[in-house]
């Protein structure tokens, strides 16, 4: 048992015997429910997909391009290069996801530390840590990751490609440098609450260590702020590299991300618009999953923003 269960246990009221005046659990929403399905049947397909009976996506199979929906058993068409585009969609929620949630991890880890040292120690260090945080948040965030992908990738001329870092990989540094100062904010944030609760204190007055107090009573506290603002941030990075995908700064032809599907289907919009339009629902339906579990976090956890 920790301190802070120790503490907290001395000073909760009894628990009543009769199980009716328990209040009984919130369910979780239809809405909660829907949402999860699809993100585990996103993650599922995006696993698994080369197990199962899919079209290489890169590959040319239609008889003709723009093929629509249905035709030659192709379910959801094929784009202008006659390509699957249910291949497509799959494989490049793969990629789009795996770029988004390598980012947020970064920012998850590093972010958190920082986070949680600037939130902790209130001297020269804590707020040296909280400008830098300022200063990062103050660049929009699309310019950052746009020119550190500029920077990562480097000449590819001067370059050679033995040393070149592959482009999924500076997608994911780059996004991730972008997400590090976002949670390390909300981390401090929670940080410089939790660390004046009265366990806290009593903690520290037992002798317990600053890194037993941060990582043992703190941490698990701020937890749930810094899930409920990882979920917005894997949304918010699945949005920016279809950004950098418009401006030509994600995964190299032929590889296949959400964004650059929206990309390539911009020009076919009038004979074709299912080519754009499916990229487009799924990003919808991920980031509007990955948003309202976030909120429902927020609301289960009682972050309170306000705090933040």
């Amino acid at each position: 048992m920790t301190l802070s269960t120790a503490t907290e246990a001395a000073v909760a009221p009894a628990v009543p015997e009769d199980a009716d005046e328990v209040a009984p659990k919130k369910r979780l929403p239809i809405g909660a429910w829907l949402s999860i399905a699809w993100l585990v049947l996103v993650v599922f397909l995006a696993l698994f997909a080369d197990l199962l009976p899919l079209h290489d996506p890169n590959v040319s199979v239609a008889s003709k391009a723009e093929l629509a929906p249905g035709e030659e058993g192709l379910w959801l068409g094929a784009d202008g290069s006659s390509r699957d585009m249910l291949s497509r969609t799959i494989y490049g929620g793969r990629n789009s996801l795996g770029i988004a949630v390598g980012a947020v991890t970064i920012g998850f880890v590093i972010g958190g530390l920082l986070g949680l040292f600037s939130g902790y120690f209130r001297n020269w260090i804590g707020k040296s840590l909280a400008a830098l945080f300022d200063i990062l948040l103050a660049i929009p965030a699309l310019v950052l990751a746009l020119s550190l992908v500029s920077v990562l990738k480097g000449d590819p001329v001067q370059a050679p490609d033995a040393f070149r870092l592959p482009t999924i990989l500076i997608l994911i540094l780059a996004l991730g440098v972008v997400s590090i100062p976002l949670l390390a904010r909300i981390t401090r944030g929670n940080t410089m609450a939790w660390a004046q609760r009265e366990f806290v204190t009593a903690a520290r007055a037992q002798g317990a260590t600053n890194g037993r107090i941060l990582f043992r009573e703190i941490l698990p506290n701020v937890l749930p702020a810094m899930a409920y603002i990882a979920l917005l941030g894997v949304a918010i990075a699945v949005v920016a590299e279809g950004g950098l995908a418009i401006l030509g700064a994600s995964l190299d032809p032929p590889a296949a991300t959400w964004g650059i599907m929206i990309n390539d289907g911009k020009s076919a919009m009038e004979d074709a618009p299912f080519i754009m339009f499916t990229p487009i629902v799924a990003t919808f339906l991920t980031v509007m999953a990955l948003n309202y579990l976030g909120d429902l976090i927020r609301d289960r956890f009682d972050v309170r923003e306000s705090a933040l």
